[in-house]
C-alpha cells in the first residue's frame, strides 16, 4: 500500500500542476477531502469544488510553474512529499498585478490517502519567500548573527 500510495501522490503533483490537468483533481481529491493551509486566509478547503478556484488562480499568476518531487516516503496511508517549485510572476491570479519576476520555493505535502483518493492534505510552503521574490514584501533584515558572520 505504500508505494501505491506514492505513486497517487506522485500522479497529483505531475498531472495537476505539471500538466495542468483539472479533471485529476476531481479524481484523485475525495470529494469531502480536506487541504489544510492551502487558501490565502490559512484556512481548509474542502472537497474538489474548493480547492478548484484555489488552483486557477494560482496559476493564472504564474502559468508557468513547474514542480519538481523532491522526496516521497509513505507510513501507512500517509505520504509526504517534498517538493521545489520555480515561475515566473506574470499574471495577477492572487491579487498582485504581475511583476514577470522568477520565482523559486519549495515546500513538504503530507497526504492521507484512501481507496485511491487523498482524503486529507497539510501543505507547508514559504509563501513569504514566494511574495518577497515578486516584490509584494519586503525583504526580512539580516539576524546579528549573519551580519557578523558575513562581515
Amino acid at each position: 500500500m505504500p508505494e501505491s500510495n506514492i505513486a497517487i501522490a506522485k500522479r497529483w503533483f505531475e498531472e495537476v500542476w505539471n500538466q495542468r490537468r483539472t479533471a485529476t483533481i476531481t479524481e484523485l481529491f475525495a470529494p469531502n477531502g480536506i487541504s489544510h493551509g492551502v487558501a490565502e486566509d490559512g484556512s481548509d478547503l474542502i472537497g474538489p469544488q474548493a480547492f478548484i478556484p484555489f488552483y486557477e488562480r494560482f496559476l493564472n499568476a504564474f502559468p508557468d510553474m513547474k514542480l519538481k518531487v523532491e522526496d516521497a516516503i509513505a507510513d501507512g496511508d500517509k505520504v509526504l512529499i517534498r517538493w521545489s517549485a520555480t515561475m515566473r510572476h506574470t499574471g495577477d491570479g492572487l491579487g498582485i498585478a504581475a511583476t514577470n519576476k522568477p520565482v523559486a520555493i519549495g515546500g513538504m505535502s503530507l497526504a492521507r490517502i484512501a481507496n485511491g483518493q487523498l482524503v486529507e492534505a497539510w501543505d507547508q510552503w514559504d509563501k513569504y519567500a514566494m511574495l518577497q521574490q515578486i516584490g509584494a514584501v519586503p525583504a526580512l533584515p539580516a539576524s546579528p548573527a549573519a551580519k557578523s558572520a558575513n562581515g
